[in-house]
């Protein structure tokens, strides 16, 4: 072996050694800190470009998401002041029914007075059915559209269009029942006539109760598939860019023991020139 003081072939080796740990335990404490095994796409170009465009994918199904869940809101108020509406006229019917039976015109009277307040309980539940802006209610309240997938093509909204009751009531209303106005609703005769339009307004309302309700089990049905998609694209991301922890940390364990004796190895390198002194003694 030849000694020298211009060249410690030991001393060099050993640094690249320490070097190269050093490295290592930069990258592993990288991964703890982060938590993940990729963090850019000089750790793994491949991996980090799939795991960008699966995040692109959950920022758009989390819109979706959002998108569904005010669509769910809106049709949610409609069908409860459809139901409540519902009530009213069964309620009216009622009131009808006893205004053929009641013979004193004083208690009539009173039945009657129920009755358009009831009517006017139903003009006020129309007029509130409101979700941010939208009410399905009201022929001028608007419709809802949602997004159902990362589909953003014609046909691919989930689309809920608005019920005009006003209309609906007004033509029940038409020559008997006060529906639409100043209430008819005196005599055995009228009463009838009243009872025949609230069936035909009570049909109209159930229907409408099963298109609410079927759109409302839809976007349930919609929001249940896409959280499931998330998490197994969340899931997938992981699989791609999560760290293991426990491993990095076992190994980041392994990588201080070989920085320390990498540092004692350089040490002694270092030292190696000092015995050409005692050559000279």
């Amino acid at each position: 072996m030849a000694f020298s003081v211009n060249t410690n072939t030991g001393a060099m080796a050993a640094l690249q050694s320490l070097s190269a740990t050093n490295k290592s335990m930069d990258v592993t404490q990288s991964r703890i800190t982060t938590g993940l095994s990729v963090s850019s796409t000089k750790d793994d170009s491949a991996k980090f470009t799939v795991a960008q465009t699966l995040r692109g994918d959950m920022g758009g199904l989390n819109a979706v998401t959002s998108s569904l869940n005010n669509a769910k809101s809106v049709v949610d108020v409609a069908v409860s002041g459809v139901e409540q509406i519902s009530d009213l006229v069964n309620d009216m019917k009622s009131k009808a029914y006893e205004v053929a039976s009641e013979t004193d015109q004083g208690s009539r009277d009173a039945i009657i007075k129920d009755y358009d307040n009831l009517k006017k309980q139903i003009d006020s539940i129309i007029s509130s059915s409101d979700f941010n802006g939208v009410n399905l209610l009201d022929a001028s309240g608007g419709e809802v559209k949602s997004l159902q997938s990362l589909d953003v093509s014609v046909g691919s909204t989930l689309d809920v269009a608005s019920i005009d009751l006003e209309t609906e009531l007004t033509t029940a209303g038409t020559g008997g029942g006060a529906l639409d106005g100043a209430t008819d609703l005196v005599d055995a005769a009228t009463a009838g006539t009243a009872v025949t339009a609230l069936d035909t307004l009570s049909d109209s309302l159930n229907d409408h109760l099963s298109t609410l309700g079927a759109a409302s089990r839809q976007i349930e049905g919609q929001l249940e598939f896409n959280s499931s998609l998330t998490d197994v694209i969340e899931t997938g991301i992981g699989n791609l860019v999560d760290a293991d922890l426990a491993k990095e940390s076992a190994k980041l364990q392994a990588l201080q023991v070989q920085q320390q004796l990498g540092v004692q190895a350089l040490s002694i390198a270092n030292q190696a020139p000092q015995t050409i002194l005692s050559l000279f003694r």
